[in-house]
């Protein structure tokens, strides 16, 4: 089992952004839930800092190290699934209520 440091020096690695790199393309730069759904999101630019589309392993890197670079373990999915499927939802906070106490 990986610790959070060790996953985060992973993502770091000239491998995984080949890999990567590998996976948006055979995706054809689509998420593959969106396209299950019947819609299709894409986004070719997804070189800037804020991605819209992950490359998600489909067997958690944290519990199977060892399958880190398969490309049959990865997938593309946009932002909101990728989040999705790891119950990472956060409510928005308002910056400014008009609210009086």
């Amino acid at each position: 089992m990986l610790t959070k440091e060790e996953r985060s020096k992973f993502y770091k690695t000239r491998a995984w952004s080949q890999v990567r790199l590998k996976v948006l393309s055979r995706d054809n730069y689509e998420c593959q839930q969106c396209k299950r759904d019947g819609l299709t999101y894409t986004n070719k630019h997804d070189t800037d800092k804020h991605k819209r589309l992950d490359v998600d392993h489909i067997k958690d890197l944290e519990h199977y190290p060892e399958l880190g670079l398969e490309i049959d373990n990865l997938i593309t999915l946009c932002v909101r699934h990728h989040n999705q499927k790891h119950n990472r939802f956060t409510k928005k906070i308002p910056k400014w209520t008009d609210e009086r106490w």
